[in-house]
């Protein structure tokens, strides 16, 4: 029975694949003959059935900023970033959408000892880290075996050696990990989708206006109060934002 339904869920996800690889093509043809609305729609369709790829939110966004579709543009070229953090053409191609924005907002830079903190933390993903505090101990464990058992002073000298460098190692790569992970729950940025938004000092349309906002714009969501969210922006401003002129860049 349990083989039966594994070959049903597995003919299921290939057929899935096949669609979805269908659809994917067919975009593609359609992007190229420059119907882009036509091709938008073939990748919602892949994305609707679940499948979540760099390429087609790539092309999703491609499709978008050929038709001067500001926010989308942006928010599916950051999306496809998401998955592949460190491709130069996505950046590329998000560097020219961010170019048709109003805002251009200068991000406050880190400066000092919490810049190479945050730097060293993000140097590894939240599991890299955890991968790194389980090898060294694993390793703790064989170099303090062979430093027990080892009759040799010079080898005893080094395997201990070793060992409080890899207790050390364990020791920072766990704490980089829960700090990577701290940090990974509290980064929630979104997209501003409204043509204008005006971010207020409370959660409430009397309260006095701070700053305002357009769309395509990047900002981080603090907390949330009913329909409204509080944001930053890049430039430190904070306030409250109606939650239906932003969408959340973490949610798939």
């Amino acid at each position: 029975m349990r083989a039966l339904l594994s070959i049903l869920i597995f003919g299921f996800s290939f057929g899935l694949w096949a669609q979805n690889e269908t659809h994917f093509e067919k975009a593609n043809a359609l992007y190229n003959k420059g119907q882009y609305a036509e091709a938008i729609e073939k990748y919602e369709t892949i994305l609707d059935n679940d499948q979540h790829s760099a390429e087609v939110y790539y092309n999703l966004a491609n499709a978008h900023y050929k038709l001067n579709n500001i926010a989308p543009s942006i928010f599916y070229y950051e999306k496809a970033l998401q998955l592949k953090p460190n491709d130069p053409d996505i950046k590329n191609n998000r560097a020219f959408a961010q170019k048709m924005t109003v805002d251009g907002f200068v991000e406050t830079p880190q400066v000092g000892f919490s810049k190479i903190i945050n730097n060293t933390i993000n140097l590894l993903s939240f599991d890299n880290w955890a991968i790194l505090a389980v090898a060294s101990v694993i390793l703790f464990v064989i170099l303090y075996l062979s430093y027990y058992f080892s009759y040799n002073t010079n080898k005893k000298r080094l395997a201990f050696v070793l060992s409080l460098l890899s207790v050390i190692v364990a020791l920072i790569a766990v704490s980089m990990a829960f700090q990577r992970y701290s940090l990974d729950k509290k980064d929630q940025p979104a997209i501003v989708f409204a043509q204008e938004s005006k971010i207020k000092a409370d959660p409430n349309t009397s309260s006095d206006e701070i700053i305002r906002v357009h769309e395509g714009t990047k900002v981080q969501v603090l907390e949330a109060f009913n329909d409204w969210k509080k944001v930053k922006v890049s430039n430190g401003s904070e306030g409250w934002i109606p939650s239906e002129d932003i969408k959340l860049l973490n949610s798939f």
